[in-house]
């Protein structure tokens, strides 16, 4: 197998916040792998590894929130990006609100996408979560937060 390291650092990705509510658990973490995945019908793709405690509330979710964050935003992708769900109630430190399907939305996110979760797929140590858009909206415009500038998190749950 080829080596693929330097094709894949010098991508540059958006970074958003994934958040699963199930079994009266909420959860989220910061995901570096999402996409929209198809034109007709509309669906995003987000990829959880399957380390993370989001990964195991998102296992039983119904919908997956996803947000998408502004360089000004960093504190969010240090919350959910730096801590983990198994110590900490990130949700008890952030505004947010229920939407549709449950879902917990973070107040002031730069956009949210709502979505039904149709489909799981096992990619190696990542699990995609294919979603049909149920709703959005949107909050501060300006460039998007993206990989590069969240690279100094120490992530709160390293992959294993």
């Amino acid at each position: 197998m080829a080596d693929v390291d330097e094709f894949f650092h010098r991508l540059d990705p958006h970074m958003c916040v994934v958040t699963a509510v199930a079994g009266g658990e909420r959860a989220g973490c910061l995901v570096g792998f999402a996409s929209q995945c198809s034109i007709r019908p509309p669906r995003f793709a987000v990829w959880l590894s399957k380390a993370n405690h989001t990964y195991r509330v998102a296992r039983a979710a119904h919908c997956l929130a996803v947000h998408l964050l502004t360089p000004g935003q960093r504190d969010l992708a240090v919350l959910f990006g730096g801590e983990t769900g198994d110590e900490v109630d990130k949700f008890s430190r952030v505004d947010w609100r229920e939407r549709p399907g449950g879902a917990a939305v973070l107040t002031g996110a730069a956009a949210w996408l709502v979505g039904e979760i149709l489909h799981r797929t096992d990619g190696g140590d990542h699990v995609g979560f294919v979603l049909e858009p149920l709703r959005w909206g949107q909050g501060p415009a300006g460039p998007l937060l993206r990989l590069s500038g969240a690279l100094p998190i120490a992530p709160g749950h390293p992959v294993e």
